[in-house]
């Protein structure tokens, strides 16, 4: 009998023989598999009553990519610092791309300008001196940033300085798995409330079915990343502690 995971016109074949209401050892003599495949082939992706050849196709490969070993990372170059001119022209490209893929310009400029920071960090001072904008600018930009899970304040004697951790993006990315989720939440409300015989209520359902699958491959990819990245140079394994400690992820433990 062959070995290792099922194909898809395989699961396509255990579909249609549940739907016949065949036995699983019968499924499984008609695959020339052992019936102990088919149970749990059949058990991890919903059981008899809910088996879709196509969502266990699609969880199979998620499991897939999790067992994948990732690949090392290129070392950079070494090579001598840029010049403040030419330093000075990323910074302003690279807002400016922040800025054409949806975040407020002002936001990104303050946010790439604590980014480019060696120490991560600057004052509201220097970020105003720098970037020639009124403290005002710089009290809404960090605002907003804050909200978003993109930035921290930290005390600097009488100053009030902001910073930008390594693990900026995972933060925002919490933050966007949050609104995704109530998202989802208010959609499935809104179709219990209109009824699944209705336009409204069947797209509201959609929507919230999307949303959460969109969620959980989110998640997948998140718990993946955790299993493979490779060691950080540094004992601060600050994802790692994202991961294992926010209950918002609600991820599998190996």
């Amino acid at each position: 009998m062959p070995s290792g995971r099922l194909s898809y016109p395989e699961r396509q074949r255990v579909a249609t023989g549940l739907a016949d209401g065949l036995s699983y050892a019968e499924i499984g003599r008609r695959l020339g598999r052992p019936k102990s495949t088919v149970i749990r082939e059949v058990a991890r992706n919903g059981g008899a009553h809910d088996y879709r050849a196509d969502r266990a196709e699609q969880a199979a490969r998620r499991r897939a990519r999790r067992r994948a070993p990732a690949s090392p990372p290129a070392a950079l170059p070494r090579r001598a610092a840029a010049d403040p001119r030419t330093q000075s022209d990323f910074e302003t490209r690279f807002a400016r791309m922040a800025a054409q893929t949806g975040m407020p310009s002002m936001m990104a400029r303050v946010l790439i300008c604590l980014f480019t920071a060696e120490s991560g960090s600057r004052t509201a001072t220097e970020l105003a001196a720098r970037l020639r904008v009124s403290p005002a600018s710089i009290s809404k930009a960090v605002a907003w940033l804050e909200e978003r899970g993109m930035l921290r304040r930290e005390r600097d004697g009488r100053r009030e300085r902001y910073l930008i951790d390594d693990d900026v993006w995972q933060r925002a990315w919490l933050a966007s798995m949050d609104g995704m989720a109530q998202w989802a939440d208010f959609t499935r409300q809104g179709a219990e409330l209109f009824g699944g015989d209705t336009l409204v209520g069947t797209r509201l359902l959609e929507t919230s079915q999307w949303l959460q699958h969109i969620r959980q491959d989110m998640i997948d990819a998140a718990e993946h990343w955790r299993r493979t990245r490779p060691p950080r140079c540094d004992d601060a394994p600050s994802w790692l502690s994202i991961v294992d400690l926010d209950p918002r992820l609600n991820l599998a433990r190996p």
